[in-house]
């Protein structure tokens, strides 16, 4: 019989000369996954290496270790999240628009990066385990960044009469973890709803119910005076 023609290129090995940027970002790419589905002891530098089609050895010409390496994953997904939130956290709006575009950025970083929640569940299991490091330096270089400018808008929704009278302490946690969770149980909401929540309407709807949910748990009456939460 006659053997069967392959529909797809191979892909192409990226170098170390000139494109580096893409060379670094497919190792980072690739690692993202690989770290989110074993965790550092258990992934595999030449199987980050084989899915970003490069070289092991360009692997470590860019990375020394399989620990610095890890820590540039967080440090990519991290600064991103940070990056964009702060564009919010640094505009102008009042603070009922704030906080919801806050959190609907938030919102959309998730979506757009599903490895994140896994990326850091893995991690603060590691650091109960005796590693801080790594999740010492997220917080203090992201977490208590974003958290204490939350907590200021926050502080001052409340002191306008805009908001009701909340500990920052609590809501700020119970925030994330509205959105959070949604993308960390999705295999098992999928076996409850029956549905994919990970569809785009389904995270649309989702993105609408957490706004929805927040402006009920911290705006003062009347509710949903902010334009773009639904009435």
């Amino acid at each position: 019989m006659p053997q069967l023609l392959r529909s797809s290129k191979p892909h192409p090995r990226l170098g170390s000369r000139g494109k580096p940027e893409e060379s670094r970002a497919a190792i980072l790419s690739a690692a993202a996954k690989e770290f989110s589905e074993h965790g550092i002891a258990g992934a595999r530098t030449d199987a980050i290496a084989r899915a970003a089609h490069v070289n092991k050895a360009l692997l470590y010409y860019y990375f020394k270790d399989k620990e610095t390496l890890y820590g540039a994953v967080l440090d990519n997904a991290f600064f991103g999240m940070k990056e964009k939130v702060f564009a919010v956290l640094d505009s102008d709006l009042p603070p009922r628009e704030k906080i919801l575009a806050y959190a609907g950025t938030y919102f959309d970083f998730i979506a757009s990066n599903p490895l994140y929640p896994k990326l850091m569940q893995r991690e603060m299991m590691r650091a109960r385990e005796g590693h801080p490091e790594h999740i010492d330096r997220l917080v203090k270089t992201y977490f208590q960044p974003i958290y204490g400018r939350v907590g200021e808008l926050i502080r001052k929704g409340i002191a306008e009469g805009e908001f009701r009278k909340v500990d920052p302490a609590h809501f700020v946690p119970s925030m994330l973890a509205i959105i959070i969770f949604y993308f960390s149980s999705a295999p098992v909401m999928q076996r409850i709803v029956r549905f994919n929540p990970l569809a785009p309407e389904r995270i649309a709807e989702r993105r609408a119910a957490v706004l929805d949910f927040i402006s009920h748990a911290l705006f003062q009456s009347p509710f949903h005076t902010t334009p773009g939460v639904p009435k």
